[in-house]
């Protein structure tokens, strides 16, 4: 299928591994022109190499920010002043203690996962209402539909990404501007697979045993019941930031493998 990407621009955050790099290659693999974040310019080189060896004809460049910092967000605004679309996929997560989680670490949560898109969407949204045509996608999580007693934190702050996604989608009435979330379940990476260790139930379990307990015991509602491979995400994100996705506005899109046990 033609997504008529071919000759926009966008800008993906977080983008030097999982989820944010396969958006950013799917893009670029339909004939976007995109740019990438992240703080450590060795991982941005390797992130460009990967999408341009997948994708010869592929425009993608980088820049070196912390989005977490207002200096960061400023340096990046220099570089990259405009975008057609905009993914917000910054952000981090943990497993802590609620009665643990400090003030100092409530903090950080929102203003990496949350303030970064806000600070982003700040200025490139107005940009995208004045030309009438545009794309704003923060990528959530099943979490911010249901919050997790091991992560209350991470759990809040994706809940907020689909607040301020929806206000911002009332801005866009009878524009060409789509705001949208997205919420995916447990996907794929190095990351995962180190949190899921911590949930094994006894020493010695191979990967795939603990996979397989994690969504017996965590995620028993899971149709799919495995893995969602990050490239699964993209597709769903590309169409989404595509002229064909213009009736999608205001949405919480699930790509959660059916774990929510509702029809809406």
């Amino acid at each position: 299928m033609d997504l008529q990407l071919t000759g926009k621009t966008a800008l993906v955050t977080g983008a030097t591994a999982g989820i944010g790099l396969a958006i950013a290659g799917t893009l670029a693999r339909e004939g976007v022109a995109v740019t990438i974040t992240g703080r450590d310019r060795e991982k941005l080189q390797n992130a460009v190499s990967k999408i341009t060896h997948a994708a010869p004809q592929a425009q993608v460049s980088a820049v070196v920010a912390d989005l977490a910092s207002a200096e960061g967000t400023e340096a990046l605004f220099k570089a990259c002043p405009d975008t057609d679309i905009l993914i917000n996929n910054l952000g981090f997560y943990e497993a802590r203690a609620f009665a643990d989680i400090t003030d100092e670490e409530w903090l950080r949560m929102f203003n990496i996962n949350v303030m970064s898109g806000v600070r982003l969407s700040r200025h490139y949204f107005p940009r995208m209402l004045a030309r009438n045509w545009g794309r704003v996608i923060f990528m959530s999580s099943e979490v911010g539909a249901f919050t997790p007693p091991d992560m209350v934190h991470y759990g809040v702050s994706k809940s907020a990404q689909l607040a301020v996604s929806r206000g911002m989608a009332e801005l866009t009435k009878g524009t060409g501007v789509t705001v949208n979330s997205v919420l995916p379940s447990a996907t794929r990476s190095d990351g995962i697979i180190d949190y899921l260790r911590q949930t094994a139930p006894k020493p010695g379990m191979t990967d795939q045993e603990i996979e397989a307990h994690f969504f017996q015991t965590y995620r028993p509602s899971s149709l799919i019941a495995r893995m969602i491979e990050a490239d699964e995400i993209a597709a769903m994100v590309a169409l989404l930031a595509s002229p064909l996705g213009a009736a999608s506005n205001g949405a919480a899109v699930r790509v959660e493998g059916g774990t929510f046990r509702s029809i809406l």
